[in-house]
């Protein structure tokens, strides 16, 4: 979705940066066409290697795209690119939802997930853009790829009677990122305490029960073990290698990712409440002058630049934050970047967001990183 694969030894530096390069992790992949009931969201690990959500199916699909050739790229844009994708697809604009956007750190291609259709007969489709913004099918016809399932997914099925909510499946997995050997994971579970955290390890083998996550959520005024996380970024808070995740309406949680272990049960701590009536969207962390900042896009509150000064230090927020109000990490709304509904890191200097235009029209950008 927006993160580099990483290495715990660069946690170190409080960096995030482009992964290192391993080999042999396609080996054992088997070649042929792999099968995809949707694809939701994508994070790109070591060698090209794409991985790909696939809601419908808890399941993740590792691709060896081959695209292995360093870019140099800083600009990417591409006008109307749903307009461009549905004419590759041959249907109406209005049948394409672009799911989540991804930059190969290698190559500085973007990747698309999109769906083709809306509903239960939607066809999933990968798209790949270059520098020159001209977007292309990605055929999966014969391609190495490995495939795992999640073993315990929130149930595949509508809501019982007097029950809000849809189906709840289309939670079971709402970011992936790859860091050092693993693939992370968070999502609803069919637990009784269903917001998961998952640590898979890559190459896939056997896939361990995932973590439930407790969290304090300022706005509500309560704890909350269902809410699932929207986006996170793995992250070296003070000298703990962390998760931060965004949740719905908005508090901002730390996890240590040494306790991620299956079948455990941890309470996260809310580092930060900024503003209620509001979805976190997507999120990347970036260097400016020396210090380290995040950028979350949200569905109604912008995007915001958030601050990670002396969060080891930040005070546990586990009282309510009424009327709207925010606490904790301070942060600044970058007024320039309206309607941005995805974003990654194209370069060091330049992020990748997919921002609404005029109409219906989606356009890819590379502005500056604020």
């Amino acid at each position: 979705m927006k993160k580099y694969p990483l290495t715990l030894g660069l946690f170190a530096l409080g960096l995030v940066m482009p992964g290192v390069a391993r080999a042999g992790l396609t080996t054992g992949m088997k070649e042929g066409k792999p099968a995809f009931k949707a694809m939701n969201q994508l994070a790109f690990g070591p060698e090209g290697i794409l991985f790909i959500a696939d809601t419908k199916s808890a399941a993740i699909t590792a691709i060896a795209t081959d695209d292995t050739k360093p870019g140099t790229a800083t600009t990417i844009k591409a006008e109307a690119i749903n307009e461009k994708i549905a004419a590759l697809a041959g249907t109406s604009v209005d049948q394409i939802v672009i799911e989540d956007l991804a930059v190969n750190p290698i190559s500085r291609q973007a990747y698309l997930a999109v769906s083709r259709g809306k509903g239960p007969d939607a066809m999933p489709l990968l798209v790949r853009v270059k520098a020159g913004g001209q977007p292309e099918l990605v055929s999966l016809d014969k391609v190495k790829f490995s495939r795992t399932e999640l073993p315990d997914p929130a149930e595949d099925a509508a809501p019982a009677p007097g029950k809000k909510g849809g189906n709840r499946r289309s939670e079971a997995i709402t970011d992936i990122a790859f860091l050092e050997d693993r693939v992370l994971v968070a999502g609803l579970s069919n637990e009784e305490f269903s917001s998961t955290l998952r640590a898979i390890p890559f190459p896939f083998k056997t896939v361990p029960n995932g973590t439930s996550v407790e969290i304090y959520h300022g706005a509500h005024g309560r704890f909350e073990t269902r809410a699932p996380v929207r986006t996170f970024v793995p992250f070296n808070v003070g000298n703990e290698p962390s998760l931060l995740a965004a949740y719905t309406c908005t508090p901002l949680v730390q996890f240590p990712i040494k306790d991620l272990s299956p079948g455990a049960k941890i309470k996260g701590k809310t580092v930060a409440e900024l503003g209620n009536r509001n979805r976190p969207l997507d999120m990347i962390v970036y260097q400016k002058d020396g210090k380290d900042y995040l950028l979350l896009a949200n569905s109604s509150r912008g995007v915001m630049k958030i601050s990670t000064d002396k969060i080891e230090n930040a005070a546990k927020i586990e009282s309510p934050v009424s009327g709207g109000g925010t606490k904790g990490q301070s942060y600044e709304t970058i007024a320039s970047w309206t309607g941005v509904d995805q974003l990654d890191k194209l370069d060091q200097q330049h992020a990748l967001v997919l921002r609404r235009g005029e109409g219906n029209s989606l356009n890819l950008e590379s502005p500056d990183l604020p």
